[in-house]
């Protein structure tokens, strides 16, 4: 209940913020329809970008420099292993029987032959992996994204996913740890592995002209892409490529 609690905390303080920030005067030409916050989105992002190059990314940065890649690969395999409980109960979510099976056999395959997720064996047996969560799952069910939302260190969100993220904790294998120390720390493992992987990410931010539309663009059309089919699969590298070129 401690760590739910915690998660709750954070989108209270989120949602009583746009009582503030959501009225906000956005000069005319940069107004979006999705991003009426985008006053308070934009502090919200600088915050969360100043951390990442000053805090997270020197970080991640000396793991990469220090930790083999061999061995990184394998903590990277088994933080997707641990995770992926959720996308096994949103296949489900979702009517997707076949898919549900599947996923199920990837995880059971990762978790005993892969010496609990440390190898990836399932991959090289025609059980590929798959990405899907609650906010995608909510937008099948109808539900729309509301507004897009940036929020402090977990980076671009919108309404609906954030309100995914409640479910969320209970598909977490780890909150279900007793000790607090195994908790957070692998927790704070998971975090050092997903900064490393989101190195490149952060640097095709960089190179935008503007790195918030770009943020925001990449990640709205990514999520639609995985809801309805549509939009961009690699959103983000068709989205620096027109912002390069002037385009918002």
């Amino acid at each position: 209940m401690e760590k739910t609690g915690k998660k709750l905390a954070l989108l209270t303080l989120t949602l009583a913020s746009l009582t503030l920030f959501g009225c906000a005067a956005v000069p005319r030409a940069e107004r979006d329809p999705r991003d009426p916050w985008q006053r308070m989105n934009r502090a919200t992002f600088h915050f969360d970008m100043q951390f990442y190059q000053h805090v997270a990314s020197p970080v991640a940065r000396t793991y990469v420099r220090v930790v083999p890649h061999p061995l990184r690969t394998g903590i990277s395999n088994f933080f997707a292993n641990l995770s992926y409980p959720t996308v096994i109960v949103n296949a489900l979510l979702q009517g997707q029987l076949k898919d549900f099976v599947r996923d199920s056999g990837r995880f059971i395959v990762n978790s005993t032959i892969g010496i609990g997720g440390l190898f990836n064996p399932a991959s090289h047996m025609d059980m590929p992996p798959e990405d899907r969560d609650f906010g995608q799952t909510f937008g099948k069910w109808g539900m729309g994204t509301g507004p897009y939302l940036v929020l402090p260190f977990l980076g671009p969100s919108d309404v609906r996913d954030t309100l995914g993220m409640v479910p969320a904790e209970y598909t977490d294998p780890v909150h279900y740890v007793q000790n607090t120390w195994a908790d957070w720390g692998t927790r704070g493992a998971g975090l050092l592995n997903t900064d490393a992987e989101m190195q490149p990410t952060i640097r095709l931010i960089d190179q935008s002209l503007d790195p918030y539309t770009f943020a925001r663009h990449a990640y709205l059309s990514q999520r639609e892409f995985m809801v309805k089919g549509e939009g961009k699969e690699n959103a983000a590298e068709e989205e620096l490529k027109q912002l390069q070129n002037g385009g918002n």
